[in-house]
């Protein structure tokens, strides 16, 4: 029988709807079921959720008129007392879980249980879908949970699998051999891995909550009210499945060691797979490129250094090719003459879709400065005089900013070259937002590590190193004084207070990274260096257990950059007069770095990486 071709679902598997069949008649004329014309509420019959609100019900079936109305036919029940609901099963399922969670965190107090067959489990729970969105909840999963979704397809003998490892062996930050040790990835592929014939109950609002409060840490700002109410809009009118799978995955990877940590890997792969999807519409780029920030962050805070960057870079590309790197610009109708119309994206329809606009191009910005850096390979952006490739998207808001009808509309001119040139006669106060400010660290941490790294000997024959060099410990300073001082940082708004925290860890690792390679010879370089580790540990004395919740993964980097500087200085004391007297200050600073990184790294392994090497320095390894 010929089937109807239909556009393909961005998610996977399409869930079955409630009563369907595999195989279904042709449809017939629609007769109104005489339970749906009922002026009154049947006693004792009503759905679970008008009896849970306190609604009239009219019993109809399968979905009451009440229910229907609200959009939330799927969601209609009836407790007839002949089976389990898909509610009370879930809510057991939950109950389960966390019972297990218990006896594997106390093994010792938990007695030998034993699960008896559930006659239930097997019939609505596993054989319907809980959801028509394509992302709303999880339903059937139709590949192999230990699978790890990799952006290229790869036989047994690709040369390629190699390089899949945890840890890129070819970057010096990160010793492959202490990473094999932790068996971080094996952690990541079978924490989240949920059974192949389970499906979850609507999940999508309490994951969006429990996301949202985290959602600067992952370098999303967006306006929390429209991607709230996205969820309840026609499928064609909401996000994009890529994005909000994306977000629904950091979501179950924030909940852990919880119950639903359990459907991550479930989201991770439906979120890789929709963005293939994404790419067909110009109209959902914006949630595409979001969608791959998230993605690399979260490859990348697992260690999984490859896939992160492959994800990062994709949202680079993304960015420039919808011309996201020159919003406002003068020179933009003078550009579209060569730029293919294709990439273009549809005028913003108001300031607040404007500013997300912005907002995301330096959610790409910074994201490809500050982990290029950590990768050690070159920044994807491009920012140069060339007109397509100057930056001149005006400075990040906040999004209430926007909302106010306050945007700061640009003048076309490049954006971050004129932050280095014209720092000190910088006038406008946009660009001292935190958004502003967080852009600002990222360029220079990324500078520094540049400028330093490109020192050859032939340097020393020409004084434009040289010049530059002082010139960029300049801009570093100077862009020190603008921020607020250390001890007004604690009395900040919660979400100012933990972006200051970065910003500031950030502009004294841009410091380590420019004098770094020159430490071991040039006593200048080493005291400088020296100087900033210990401000950035002075930094983390305003750090709360609680901040740790909320803090942007990238300030590991910022971390590991002062150990590695304390654990050089160690060597260098030991090895010139072997007195633990004389170590003990150098010592005291490692410890006060492994406390914050071990407390980071239990949310991010790739911190606890870092943490397990300052530990060894200090073991004497």
């Amino acid at each position: 029988m010929a089937e109807e071709r239909k556009p393909t679902s961005s998610t996977g598997p399409v869930p079955l709807q409630r009563g369907a069949s595999m195989s279904s008649p042709p449809s017939l004329p629609h007769i109104a079921h005489p339970a749906r014309i009922r002026p009154h509420s049947i006693p004792g019959k009503a759905c679970l959720r008008c009896r849970k609100r306190k609604m009239r019900c009219d019993g109809g079936k399968p979905a009451c008129a009440q229910c229907v109305r609200a959009k939330k036919a799927d969601g209609c029940e009836y407790d007839d007392g002949k089976g389990k609901t898909r509610t009370q099963l879930m809510r057991e399922h939950i109950a389960r879980l966390e019972m297990r969670v218990k006896e594997l965190e106390n093994p010792e107090q938990s007695a030998p249980s034993m699960t008896l067959f559930d006659p239930h489990a097997l019939s609505p729970y596993y054989s319907e879908s809980s959801s028509s969105s394509s992302y709303d909840s999880p339903g059937k999963l139709s590949y192999s949970a230990s699978a790890s979704p990799t952006p290229f397809p790869m036989g047994e003998q690709d040369p390629r699998r190699s390089m899949l490892s945890p840890i890129n062996s070819s970057s010096s930050d990160v010793d492959p051999s202490t990473w094999e040790q932790l068996n971080f990835e094996s952690d990541l592929a079978s924490v989240s891995a949920v059974n192949s014939f389970m499906e979850a109950p609507p999940l999508d609002h309490i994951l969006l909550e429990i996301f949202l409060p985290h959602r600067h840490q992952c370098g999303l700002d967006v306006h929390v009210g429209r991607l709230r109410d996205s969820l309840s809009l026609p499928s064609s009118e909401q996000r994009h499945p890529a994005l909000m799978n994306t977000v629904f995955l950091w979501a179950c990877y924030l909940s852990r060691p919880g119950s639903l940590s359990q459907y991550e890997q479930l989201y991770l792969s439906r979120a890789t797979a929709a963005l293939g999807d994404a790419l067909q519409y110009t109209s959902k780029a914006v949630d595409l490129i979001q969608a791959c920030c998230l993605l690399s962050v979260y490859y990348i805070s697992n260690g999984r250094l490859l896939e992160g960057s492959y994800y990062s870079a994709a949202a680079s590309t993304l960015a420039v090719q919808c011309r996201l790197h020159q919003i406002g610009s003068e020179n933009e109708l003078m550009i579209l003459d060569n730029w293919d119309a294709s990439f273009e994206l549809p005028a913003p329809k108001d300031n607040i879709e404007r500013g997300e606009r912005i907002t995301t191009f330096w959610q790409v910005y910074n994201l490809d400065r500050c982990w290029s850096v950590m990768l050690r390979r070159p920044a994807t952006l491009p920012d140069s005089d060339h007109p397509w490739a100057s930056i001149t998207t005006p400075w990040p808001q906040r999004i209430e900013d926007y909302e106010n009808g306050e945007p700061d509309v640009g003048v076309g001119s490049p954006t971050i070259r004129a932050f280095f040139v014209q720092q000190a006669q910088s006038n406008s106060l946009t660009g001292f937002t935190t958004a502003a400010l967080r852009v600002k660290a990222s360029a220079l941490f990324e500078g520094a590590n540049r400028l330093s790294s490109s020192w050859s000997p032939r340097s020393l024959s020409s004084s434009a190193f040289s010049e530059n060099f002082s010139a960029f410990e300049h801009s570093i300073v100077r862009f020190a004084t603008t921020l607020l001082p250390l001890h007004q940082v604690g009395g900040a708004i919660p979400e100012d207070k933990y972006a200051l925290i970065v910003i500031h860890s950030l502009a004294h690792a841009s410091m380590i990274r420019l004098h770094a390679p020159f430490m071991r010879d040039d006593g200048v370089s080493r005291e400088k260096c020296l100087r900033a580790a210990r401000s950035l540990i002075h930094v983390t004395k305003l750090i709360t257990d609680t901040d740790f919740e909320f803090l942007d993964p990238v300030i590991g980097s910022c971390w590991a950059s002062a150990a590695k500087v304390l654990e050089n200085e160690l060597t260098r004391l030991q090895t010139s007069w072997p007195d633990p007297l004389n170590t003990m200050e150098v010592r005291g600073d490692l410890e006060s770095l492994l406390y914050v990184m071990t407390k980071l790294g239990a949310k991010f392994p790739l911190v606890a990486y870092h943490s397990a090497k300052v530990q060894s320095c200090l073991d004497g390894e």
